[in-house]
């Protein structure tokens, strides 16, 4: 096959002519009646511009490609060895466009991306369905992957949709696995807490956090996670005190692992086997971290210390991204909680960040 340019994507009007008699093609994102279709891979289709600009920034730039190979007509094979290589080499293709629309719509998600999002998890669905059949527990990813975008988009009531396709399913899949389960919970939960179920929300992260910690360990990010999410519940609640100590223990898990990091940066350390922060894992923790530091501030005649520690984690967070200027107004915010208390257990570590900001500058990530 002659190599697309997805890069030089662009939309063309149908021509009905060019279409067999009877034949009419649905748009892509939403299966209306389709008029526009992709000039590069020609199998893709679409109501109008905008669905196709939505499709383009999403998912179909980095997929244009495989979907011609899939997706356009073949000769028929009368060979039975031609039938089942061309049908092993399709499978292939399709396990390898399910995994980069899921990649893709967990990326733009952690970034905030939620309407980019959206069309890479419908990929997903539609890659999953192709390849395992419907009303199967491998669809069960991609419906919680849009109950996620749709919810991220305010689209409460798609999201219930697609969480109790992916609830129904795991209900009647006993094979499902700790972290099936656990992404369900999660996002359960986050389902009641935006519709103010705040009970049932605290329900649904207690499972999520056990999950977890099956899954991936107590000691784990992802845990952390359900921590941080239980936490925004107590505080929504007014019940400061639980809250602050959820808050507290997600800070002090991320202050440990984040200082392993500026260890490794700072010593040169090979090979380590501390997992990084990378760009779309960083702008999650940032708004984790923000939010407690707020949290806190809004309470810091009583508690400076989690205020020092919040801001700290955070510093650390974007100096080890790259940018100084961040670090830098986060380390002042943490140095000025820190000295309200005498002999604070942050304050050389505080300072020392400061002194490697001096001595070691970085420009700015944005």
């Amino acid at each position: 096959m002659e190599s697309l340019s997805p890069d030089s994507c662009s939309p063309a009007e149908i021509l009905p002519l060019a279409l067999s008699k009877g034949t009419t093609k649905l748009c892509e994102l939403c299966q209306n009646r389709a008029h526009l279709q992709c000039t590069q891979c020609r199998v893709t289709f679409y109501c109008g511009e905008e669905h196709w600009q939505a499709d383009r920034a999403g998912i179909h730039q980095k997929i244009c490609e495989l979907l011609a190979s899939i997706r356009s007509p073949v000769q028929v094979h009368f060979r039975l060895a031609e039938r089942d290589m061309h049908r092993a080499k399709t499978l292939q293709r399709q396990e390898e466009l399910l995994e980069i629309s899921q990649t893709v719509a967990r990326s733009k998600m952690a970034a905030g991306k939620h309407g980019e999002a959206l069309p890479a998890a419908q990929s997903c669905l539609r890659c999953a369905v192709d390849i395992h059949g419907p009303s199967t527990v491998q669809l069960v990813p991609a419906y919680l992957l849009l109950a996620e975008a749709n919810m991220g988009l305010g689209n409460v009531a798609r999201a219930q949709e697609f969480l109790s396709q992916a609830e129904w399913t795991v209900l009647n899949s006993p094979e499902c696995g700790q972290e099936v389960h656990h992404q369900l919970h999660r996002n359960l939960g986050r389902l009641y807490t935006a519709t103010g179920n705040l009970q049932t929300a605290l329900f649904h992260f207690a499972n999520d956090i056990y999950y977890a910690s099956e899954a991936y360990g107590v000691e784990s990010a992802v845990t952390c996670g359900g921590y941080f999410l239980m936490a925004d519940v107590f505080a929504k609640q007014g019940n400061t005190l639980v809250a602050r100590s959820l808050y507290s223990e997600v800070a002090h898990f991320w202050h440990s692992h984040l200082n392993k990091l500026l260890r490794i940066h700072t010593e040169n350390v090979p090979n380590s086997s501390q997992p990084s922060v990378d760009e779309s894992q960083r702008a999650e923790l940032d708004q984790m971290l923000r939010t407690i530091l707020e949290f806190e501030e809004d309470h810091s005649g009583k508690y400076p210390c989690q205020v020092a520690l919040a801001a700290h984690c955070l510093a650390l967070l974007w100096f080890l991204g790259g940018d100084s200027q961040k670090a830098g107004g986060f380390a002042s915010r943490a140095l000025n909680a820190s000295q309200q208390i005498p002999n604070h257990e942050l304050n050389d570590s505080i300072q020392g960040l400061m002194q490697l900001l001096e001595t070691e500058p970085h420009a700015a990530s944005d």
